[in-house]
């Protein structure tokens, strides 16, 4: 079995161009000087972006996560456990609008 840590390393070099386009919105503080982190372990599971400072954990899920809904719940309950907020987008969501995607992130950061 693979450490979360180096499937991170693999995940970060293949990266869908939904994160990519997420990523280049968000890194080096590029979105409200806020530090993200991609591809990051956490407990066993290797989230897609963190905010650490905001506790926040952002998922960009994929046709695939369709037929994983209650391995994605035990996911989140395990992150909400480590007092994480997470907050899941489709590809679609990204690809077609990001500005949506930041300001709904915005809104659930202010939902605190």
């Amino acid at each position: 079995m693979t450490s979360p840590v180096k499937f991170a390393r693999q995940l970060r070099q293949k990266q869908t161009k939904e994160e990519i386009i997420f990523w280049d919105e968000v890194r080096n503080r590029r979105f409200r000087g806020l530090k993200f982190r991609r591809q990051v372990p956490v407990d066993n599971y290797v989230v897609d972006f963190l905010c650490e400072s905001e506790r926040l954990i952002v998922e960009i899920d994929g046709a695939d996560h369709l037929d994983r809904v209650d391995y994605d719940i035990a996911r989140t309950d395990t992150l909400i456990a480590h007092g994480y907020r997470v907050i899941r987008f489709t590809n679609e969501d990204v690809s077609d609008d990001v500005s949506g995607v930041l300001d709904q992130i915005l809104r659930f950061i202010g939902s605190e």
